[in-house]
């Protein structure tokens, strides 16, 4: 089978199945009307894709695959900065969508669309910047900061979370603050939080500080593809995979009665047919590169989805292939250990395929295992062939993913009780 075919079964086979549930009826049009016009944005972006790609090798925008380096392949200069066209295409849905469904809108739901899209433009329009200019690490930590401003200020949802059921003594007993309950407390107060004791201790009002946390969160997600990437196809694909996992929550919570992540599953089909189009040109043997403009534009659709659709701490869910990778990487991301600029597997041209690399350090000559878990992967497996690297990071991403829905939907109702959170 066709790998954009088996890919959209990956999307469609619990699209499909979520949709026939009863709780879905009030919203079949809109859902309806939004893939036909993910469909049109689809076969858009694959047109357009191999035209732009010419438009930016003519202007000097392409770069040489490393990990094919001394191969037919490894000369071949590829189209840098393709994102750039799923990302002006899935605005272009959105906004579509978006006039289509204006009439009867409140002016808090025309709000939220309007700060959800200038925050993808904004941060699309930076990680072109970055393609372009190249800028220092310190900068793709400002920059997600800076989009996700709109989103943050235009915000209204709750900055509460809930609290797990066997830690609530910890905090309220007998209708009273605990002493570790009035020192959380007494530390929340400067920031407009709580714990909130009518409730036993089950929420947790953390007033301005879940702006920073959401801010954290659209810091993380934007940076946290763009640092797990690197071969063929990695960057779209574990996009697609973790977009696909929201689709899945998105209508399975649409199917019990929660409206608010109706706009999220808005943006995630037309991010998904956009990126299915990309991927199909950056998969192995890739013809483009996606560049930070897709990783940024990704990143920051996540964090929107997630803010947006009050289920920010399950999107972290998804995000554990990239949490381990941010942690393992870490010595070397904050200068611990020794860190090149590009941390890509080594290439034996001998067996056609990819090992682990390591850093020589010309100070001392000693050499440092680059820390990712493309390498990590490379040191258990063995060598593998690019493509097939690529599988066993899409397959693992899948079934954290997997695990994620479990936690969110079996272990949480053990954890928190009978109160669910939505955060």
């Amino acid at each position: 089978m066709p790998l954009d075919a088996s890919l959209a079964l990956l999307a469609l086979a619990p699209a499909a199945y979520f949709s026939t549930l009863p709780g879905i009826a009030p919203h079949r049009s809109q859902l309806l009307a939004t893939a036909g016009v993910a469909a049109a944005g689809f076969f858009l972006t694959t047109a357009l894709v191999p035209i732009v790609a010419k438009l930016t090798h003519r202007r000097k925008m392409f770069g040489k695959d490393l990990c094919k380096k001394g191969t037919s392949l490894g000369d071949v200069e590829v189209p840098e900065a393709l994102g750039l066209v799923p990302g002006v295409v899935f605005m272009m849905c959105v906004i579509l969508l978006q006039a289509g469904t204006s009439a009867g809108a409140t002016p808090a739901r025309m709000l939220a669309y309007s700060s959800s899209l200038l925050s993808i433009c904004f941060m699309m329009f930076l990680g072109f910047a970055d393609d372009v200019l190249d800028l220092p690490w310190r900068y793709k930590l400002i920059l997600p900061t800076v989009a996700s401003m709109p989103l943050l200020c235009s915000y209204t949802g709750p900055t509460a979370v809930v609290i797990p059921a066997m830690m609530q003594p910890l905090l309220v007993r007998d209708g009273a603050l605990t002493l570790l309950g009035a020192a959380l407390d007494a530390l929340l107060l400067p920031f407009r939080g709580d714990v909130d004791t009518a409730a036993g201790g089950a929420i947790l009002e953390l007033g301005w500080l879940y702006f920073a946390y959401m801010g954290l969160l659209a810091i993380f997600c934007t940076n946290a593809i763009n640092i797990l990437a690197g071969i063929n196809g990695l960057e779209a694909g574990q996009s697609y995979v973790i977009g696909c996992a929201i689709l899945a929550h998105n209508l399975l919570e649409l199917s019990r009665g929660n409206e608010d992540v109706l706009f999220s599953a808005t943006l995630i089909v037309p991010f998904l047919a956009t990126t299915l189009a990309l991927l199909r040109c950056n998969w192995y043997p890739s013809a483009v590169f996606v560049g930070d403009t897709y990783c940024y534009f990704a990143g920051m659709t996540f964090a929107v989805c997630a803010v947006q659709g009050k289920f920010s701490k399950t999107l972290l869910l998804f995000f554990v292939p990239q949490v381990l990778n941010f942690l393992y990487s870490c010595p070397q991301l904050f200068k611990l250990v020794p860190c090149p600029r590009h941390r890509l597997p080594k290439y034996d041209a001998m067996t056609n395929t990819l090992k682990p690399s390591a850093y020589e350090h010309p100070a001392d000559k000693k050499e440092y295992p680059n820390m990712t878990i493309l390498c990590a992967a490379l040191r258990v497996y063995g060598p593998l062939h690019e493509r097939k690297l690529c599988l066993v990071l899409l397959v693992f991403q899948a079934l954290c993913c997997a695990a994620g829905f479990g936690v969110r939907y079996v272990g949480a109702s053990q954890f928190y009780g009978d109160e669910m959170p939505k955060l």
